[in-house]
Order: structure tokens, then sequence, then C-alpha cells
């Protein structure tokens, strides 16, 4: 009878030990993976998270904001072209038509359109040669810059007949470079 309890004892210290050694596995591989069932339930699931379509309507809001603030400083600013147009044209000519003094205040409201048109044009323009200028700038100190090296380089790079570097040159470098850190010209 002992017998048969000490095998007993030892199977369940089997199976525990067998037990931990799936724990650990499954631990160590990330958990156990997903039944077919799940997976295909997960994938058939939209979960409404899709990057671009996130990205166009953030696109869209911002730009549906920067129009209502233009809409709105262009309705303030025809207001104002009213108020002194509507003032001038009472003034002028009371016995005028109605339909003339519309017919001004959409000509003017298309000079105002024109003239803003213009002017930020012409912003544009500014801003993109002061970024030309600044980029060719850079780019001819980049090309200089890169012949001296060159220069350098090839003047460095140079042998005797015996195949030992030149000397002269290199001394003159570590005495620039000297001069450079020491501030002096």
């Amino acid at each position: 009878m002992k017998k048969f309890h000490q095998r007993d004892e030892h199977e369940t210290d089997r199976t525990k030990s067998a037990e931990t050694k799936r724990m650990k596995n499954m631990k160590r591989l990330g958990g156990g993976g997903l039944s077919l069932q799940t997976f295909a339930n997960m994938k058939s699931n939209k979960n409404g998270y899709n990057p671009s379509l996130i990205k166009k309507q953030k696109e869209f809001y911002k730009n549906a904001k920067y129009v209502s603030k233009f809409r709105k400083s262009m309705k303030q600013q025809n207001y104002h072209d009213k108020n002194e147009i509507g003032e001038s044209s009472k003034v002028d000519d009371n016995d005028g038509c109605v339909d003339d003094d519309k017919q001004k205040v959409k000509s003017n409201k298309r000079i105002g359109l024109e003239d803003v048109y213009k002017q930020t044009k012409e912003e544009m323009e500014k801003a993109r040669m002061e970024r030309e200028a600044i980029f060719q700038a850079k780019k001819e100190a980049k090309e200089e810059a890169e012949s001296r090296r060159k220069v350098a380089k090839g003047k460095m790079m140079r042998k005797t007949r015996h195949g030992q570097p030149v000397m002269k040159y290199r001394i003159e470098h570590l005495l620039d470079s000297i001069k450079k850190s020491a501030g002096i010209d």
C-alpha cells in the first residue's frame, strides 16, 4: 500500500513539473495563441482605427477652420466697405436706382478681393525669393568649403618619390588649425 501512495505522489510531481514548464513556455512565448474562432472574429470586427482616414479628417477640419476664419474676416471687411460705400452713395445721389448701388458694392467687393489676392501673391513671392536667396547662399558656401577640402586633401595626399608623405603641407595644415583655435589671423 505504501508503494501505491508513493507512486501516486510521484505522478503528481511529474504533472506539476509539466504544468510549470508549460506555463513558463507560454510566458516566454507571449501567452497562448488565439483560437481560430477568436482570430476570425477579430478580423471581421471593424474597430474604426484607420490612420489614413483619421489624418484626412484632421486635415479636413483644420482646413474648414481656416476657411471659416477667412470668411469671417472677409465678411467683416465687406461690412466696413458697405458702410463707407453706403454713406457716400446716399450723399451723392438720392434719386439713383437701388440696382446701381448694388452693382457699385459688388464691383468694390471684387476690387477689394483682387487687392487682397495681389497682396498675398506679392507676399508669397517675396517669401519665395528670400528662401531661394538663402538656399543659394548655403549652396555657394557648401561648394566653397568642398573645394577647399578638395585642395587640402590633394596637398595632404602628396608623396615624395620614395612614397613618404610631404611634410610641408601637413605642417602648414597644423599651423593653420592652431591659428584658428587661438584666434590669430
